[in-house]
């Protein structure tokens, strides 16, 4: 899985503002905690608001904070709003790309991916990332991540 800045920053963000809570917090505020450039900031908190994921109030007392609680909001959600789609093969969901002759198993291996990343993604929320409390799902992995390779 590859993650581009823009989602890796955003992440960061929408972690950052789940560990500020209710409280409003500056984008300049963000931009510097997490070390993220604030032109490209401003890009993907606007992205997080039309995705649902925060909200924003302008004045001395205004800034950012996340839409709901950050326990509702996984990983997932913010990838895919500022993403779309996990796992896409050329920009379409797996099961619409086609494959032929010796290739057509191709399509049950994206979605086998797919299935993958969204147990992991969906099931960590970023409050559990802010107060490093991640599931133990995530965790058991994290033990011996060899012991989970699939070998035939």
């Amino acid at each position: 899985m590859r993650l581009s800045a823009r989602v890796d920053y955003a992440l960061r963000a929408a972690v950052a503002l789940a560990g500020y809570g209710e409280r409003w917090v500056s984008a300049e505020q963000i931009a510097e905690d997490q070390g993220i450039p604030r032109k490209f900031l401003e890009s993907i908190l606007l992205q997080l608001r039309r995705g649902g994921i925060a909200t924003s109030k302008r004045g001395s007392e205004g800034g950012h904070q996340l839409a709901r609680p950050g326990t509702d909001i996984s990983l997932a959600d913010v990838i895919r709003a500022v993403d779309g789609p996990l796992v896409g093969v050329r920009g379409e969901r797996p099961e619409a790309v086609p494959y032929s002759g010796t290739a057509t198993a191709m399509t049950n291996v994206w979605i086998a991916l797919r299935v993958s990343e969204r147990n992991i993604l969906e099931s960590v929320s970023l409050a559990a990332v802010a107060n490093d409390d991640l599931p133990t799902s995530v965790t058991k992995l994290l033990e011996d991540p060899d012991a989970w390779v699939i070998r035939d």
